[in-house]
């Protein structure tokens, strides 16, 4: 069996040579069907990469907790009007809620806060502005922080509200350049902070901070949660010269309600503890129950008023898997038509040259060959075509990948199992298309065929 192949493969490649160039062009559906699919298959590969390393910067186990802060405008006819526009009151997010949702939920591994302040950073005659933020010993181990240089806080650290800090990997290459920047100290707002940390550095396109709404954490400097409260600002604690600030802002809004017949009520200060809460959840498959949970309890702590907002980065890496898989089924439908229409041309010259071997048809059946050899000699040079047109397929795929990538700027993986398809997908073409060709050529009759001019 293995020799009848080799000789049907022998003359099917004697006959592509004698075409070389009616077999090539036949064969371009086929290259450039195979280059289409490998190409779309691993745009949309590195689409889904591009994906998973967004989602990785949340957290997939993590559920995201963050502040609502509203602003509330509108024209005011009477004082009881103005009331019932009156929301109840609410503490907002605040450490209390932080701990609760540890203590009363299970399976919860972490939680930890973030209190952002924007302030500027002073050492060495450098002054940069940037963001300050408050967290506990948790945030780096839930945010996948790695530390390059001396450690974290320690726990005697945030008990005591130490001045201390832990910088990103950019404020230390702008403070600290050509020196060890752990046991010194560096001045952020009015507080000189001594530098127990540095982190590793986390690459993040400028794509991924604006599409997650996330900021450059290498630019960070971080304090034990206690220290921002203690030593920066409070929220949760109400001053006099605030207080004084409230009643002179509601009697400039008083008097320009009836001066004007309208008012702004409320002016959208952030009165929330914390910035953020995320809270890390022992397994994925908790990620959605968990967050409902503490959406219930959040709304009854904050006297049903809904001024947070809850976020899970495994329902949007769903969401996006599900649009990218939807992608993809698209491009490599598109792509295909071309292996289709590839086909269609093996079988439309496969058809001629059946034609014009007749009486070659007619000298191979008169010498003794049967139907089977002369329909395994036509469908293997509809293989062989399908075949190279195939690899060559595979390689400029490839090219055009490489190309891509490096033109436009889009991530592309070229992955095997593409390969693979796209190629099995090719050799199926020929098979398909060659099939009828073959069977016409071997039902001639050998008499008509020998004479046939």
């Amino acid at each position: 069996m293995l020799q009848i192949i080799l000789y049907n493969l022998d003359i099917a490649l004697d006959a592509i040579r004698q075409n070389a160039m009616r077999s090539f062009l036949t064969s371009l559906g086929i290259i450039f069907g195979v280059a289409s699919v490998i190409a779309m298959l691993a745009i949309g590969r590195g689409a889904q990469e591009e994906v998973l390393s967004q989602m990785k910067l949340l957290g997939t186990n993590n559920v995201i907790i963050e502040p609502v802060i509203q602003q509330v405008e509108g024209e005011v006819s009477n004082a009881s009007s103005l009331a019932e526009k009156q929301q109840k009151y609410s503490p907002g997010l605040t450490l209390a809620d932080m701990e609760s949702i540890k203590e009363q939920i299970p399976q919860v591994e972490n939680v930890s806060p973030e209190i952002i302040y924007e302030t500027s950073f002073i050492r060495g005659g450098r002054l940069r502005s940037g963001k300050l933020v408050g967290v506990n010993d948790h945030y780096f181990g839930i945010n996948n922080f790695e530390i390059a240089e001396g450690n974290i806080f320690k726990d005697v650290q945030l008990t005591n509200a130490d001045p201390v800090c832990v910088i990103g990997s950019d404020v230390k290459t702008r403070f600290f350049a050509g020196e060890d920047p752990v046991g010194q100290k560096i001045k952020a707002g009015n507080t000189w902070l001594t530098v127990t940390g540095v982190l590793k550095e986390r690459e993040m396109s400028t794509e991924n901070i604006q599409n997650l709404g996330i900021r450059n954490y290498n630019l960070d400097i971080y304090v034990p949660v206690t220290t921002a409260l203690l030593r920066y600002k409070n929220r949760a604690m109400v001053t006099g010269r605030e207080i004084q600030q409230a009643a002179a802002e509601r009697n400039s809004n008083n008097s320009s309600s009836n001066n004007n017949g309208n008012s702004s009520a409320g002016s959208g200060n952030n009165y929330h503890q914390i910035d953020k809460m995320i809270v890390q959840v022992t397994d994925t498959r908790y990620s959605v129950p968990i967050a409902e949970i503490a959406r219930k309890m959040l709304q009854r702590r904050h006297n049903t008023v809904i001024d947070f907002e809850v976020i899970v980065p495994e329902l949007l890496l769903q969401q996006e898997r599900r649009t990218q898989e939807i992608f993809n089924i698209v491009l490599s439908s598109i792509a295909s038509i071309s292996l289709i229409v590839g086909g269609i041309g093996i079988m439309n010259i496969m058809l001629a040259s059946v034609v014009e071997r007749y009486r070659e048809i007619g000298v191979r059946r008169a010498v003794g060959a049967h139907e089977r050899d002369i329909q395994l000699q036509f469908l293997t040079e509809a293989l062989a075509i399908s075949i190279s047109g195939g690899i060559i397929g595979i390689m400029l795929g490839i090219a055009f990948s490489y190309i891509i990538e490096l033109t436009a700027g889009v991530a592309t993986i070229v992955t095997l199992s593409s390969i693979f398809i796209s190629f099995g997908v090719a050799m199926a073409i020929g098979v398909i298309f060659g099939f009828f060709p073959a069977q016409r050529a071997a039902e001639q009759d050998p008499v008509h065929a020998l004479r046939h001019e």
